[in-house]
């Protein structure tokens, strides 16, 4: 029997009301400081004790989110698409602490779908078999790998690979278009900037496939043979994908390319405005959220380091509402 979301998906309505607004966030912006930013955003309702810092401040809002989340959607794991990213980032942590004896705690993210401390005592014991099935094998080759070789980047490449092959997976396994379209999404942008990164570096086809996930918006060992020969050979590549229309980003700089990406899954999530009974308006809200949080943090990064105005509003992006 199909879960009935419709209560959860009216509650998310009347909050997405007080999410901040691409207006909200431009008045934010031209603020004079940092402290007027923080009086702005206690007037739109954020909730934090005076003199609080930055990471303080969202950890918050964080904290909302996800409390609403699991408030509304009870013993589900719906959201481990979302949730599973914090995982791989505190497996990433754990084995480079490991290896550099040094403590992870500072560095850990929370809202995983697996316990962080058990990521951490896992790998401090050398004991894979406590962590959870799915991260055990990257777990073990990533911890080779850097006490063989002693080289981050691949270890990171490990790592961030089983990530997306993660994220990939629960996608594919929802029976929610806009979830499906997201993992495609997030999959598949990832490859391509993977492979256009090697191009510049001149990486070799072995470390390309190594590095890249598969998936089906996407010919992997095409895109790999493209990137050994160079960008132009990539963006040929993604002609006649759902990628296509990204091509005239892609030539102008992966910064371009990144807010294509992120103004398309923008469009995805509008549509979930109009849908009153899937749990996609929920997924399409935990983004929004993010993105909310995520300017908030320019903003704020910027004003306390000086930044122009310009600097941050470029790198700012399409807000939800």
């Amino acid at each position: 029997m199909a879960t009935d979301y419709t209560y959860a998906v009216a509650r998310i309505r009347s909050k997405e009301l007080s999410l901040l607004s691409g207006h909200d966030i431009d008045s934010l912006l031209s603020l004079p400081d940092y402290k007027s930013c923080l009086r702005a955003l206690s007037d739109k309702g954020w909730n934090f004790p005076d003199n609080s810092d930055i990471s303080h401040v969202l950890s918050i809002q964080t904290e909302e989110l996800w409390e609403l989340m699991d408030e509304l959607v009870k013993d589900d794991n719906s959201f481990d698409i979302f949730r599973i990213r914090n995982d791989y980032h505190n497996l990433k942590v754990a084995v480079k602490a490991v290896t550099r004896s040094v403590s992870p705690e500072s560095m850990l993210l929370k809202h995983s779908v697996y316990s962080p401390q058990q990521i951490v005592g896992a790998l401090e014991n050398r004991d894979y078999s406590q962590l959870p099935d799915i991260l055990q094998e990257p777990a073990k080759e990533a911890m080779a790998s850097l006490l063989q070789t002693a080289d981050g980047q691949l270890c990171d490449i490990i790592i961030d690979r089983a990530a997306l092959e993660h994220i990939y997976r629960l996608g594919m396994e929802s029976d929610n278009d806009f979830i499906r379209r997201y993992a495609q999404l997030t999959v598949g942008c990832a490859d391509i900037k993977t492979a256009v990164r090697s191009a510049k570096t001149s990486k070799s086809g072995e470390f390309i496939k190594k590095a890249l996930c598969h998936c089906d918006c996407l010919n992997v060992d095409a895109l790999a043979a493209a990137a050994v020969k160079g960008i132009d050979e990539i963006c040929d590549c993604l002609t006649g994908t759902m990628f296509t229309s990204a091509v005239p980003y892609l030539k102008i700089s992966v910064s371009a390319f990144e807010k294509w990406a992120d103004n398309y899954l923008n469009s995805l999530m509008q549509e979930q405005k109009w849908d009153p009974f899937t749990i996609g308006p929920l997924a399409a809200y935990i983004l929004g959220k993010e993105k909310e949080i995520t300017a908030v943090r320019l903003i704020l990064s910027g004003k306390l380091n000086g930044l122009s105005d310009s600097v941050i509003k470029e790198r700012l992006r399409d807000m939800y509402v």
